[in-house]
């Protein structure tokens, strides 16, 4: 199944994706819908309104608008720690967003005006589904994932390097885009492995890579996460970007006002958005 998070008279609704159109199960919000995991899924499904509406003219949310925990992975690809001159980690970097950074597919993406090093990173996002044990196994780990989404873990990069900690910079308010879909997580491999992952600036080709090559999976994510915190239904992870971002190339590609970025992950969608000044 595929849902979204649309608004419509200034109220956040949630949908079923069916083709290209968009089965309005009334207002509500998919965190809700996810607690139980797959059943609490299917029942929401259920509850359509019998209004469809074409996907495509839609004002699209966050796939969850306000999550309780977002926690990012920096350096999670191999070739990208190399691209930035790091050694590949032992354990993951991990870092945490905030909500009001947050936007949907189709909303600008604000570049500040206090930087012009606006950055992208194509990634898949997985949702948690139920409360995880503490120190669950990782062979256990992906029952508690509901499903999963594209991000956009935009980065203002001269404020990411003013401090050791990376939370600065990946916190402007319109710099993370989460959609346009979420999937679940039956409708693909397990731990999301094996899909094509690439951002487009423009339509150019700035990364390609495979989930796959993920230094920490999704399973061994949340097993070591566990031993320090309690995940939540609707938290979200948002599991690192590979190589080929902008500050990496020769010279460095910062986005502009005007441009468009996209990143599709293969089975999973297409999420873009148009650059902003602020």
């Amino acid at each position: 199944m595929r849902f979204v998070t649309f608004e419509a008279a200034g109220v956040a609704r949630l949908g079923l994706v069916e083709g290209g159109e968009v089965a309005d199960l009334g207002a509500g919000a998919l965190i809700d819908a996810i607690r139980g995991a797959a059943a609490g899924l299917a029942q929401a499904a259920k509850a359509t309104t019998g209004q469809r509406l074409p996907l495509d003219g839609l004002t699209l949310l966050p796939v969850i608008p306000r999550p309780g925990k977002i926690i990012c992975l920096g350096l999670n690809y191999a070739e990208h720690a190399a691209e930035g001159g790091r050694e590949k980690p032992d354990y993951p970097n991990f870092f945490m967003r905030c909500a009001t950074s947050l936007v949907g597919h189709g909303a600008p993406v604000v570049r500040p005006r206090v930087s012009e090093q606006l950055d992208f990173e194509a990634e898949l996002a997985a949702v948690i589904g139920r409360t995880v044990p503490r120190h669950v196994e990782r062979t256990s780990a992906l029952d508690y994932v509901a499903g999963y989404s594209c991000f956009n873990d935009v980065s203002v990069r001269d404020y990411q390097r003013r401090t050791p900690q990376w939370t600065i910079g990946k916190n402007f308010d319109g710099s993370g885009p989460f959609g346009p879909v979420f999937v679940t997580a039956d409708e693909l491999p397990p731990g999301a492995t094996g899909l094509a992952i690439a951002s487009r600036l423009n339509g150019v080709t700035m990364q390609s890579a495979n989930t796959r090559d993920m230094i920490f999976p999704i399973d061994e994510t949340i097993a070591l996460l566990s031993d320090c915190m309690t995940l939540e239904a609707g938290d979200v992870l948002v599991m690192g970007t590979p190589a080929g971002v902008g500050f990496a190339r020769k010279p460095p590609v910062w986005m502009k006002p005007g441009d468009r970025i996209e990143v599709e992950i293969e089975g999973v969608g297409l999420l873009a958005n148009p650059i902003a000044a602020e």
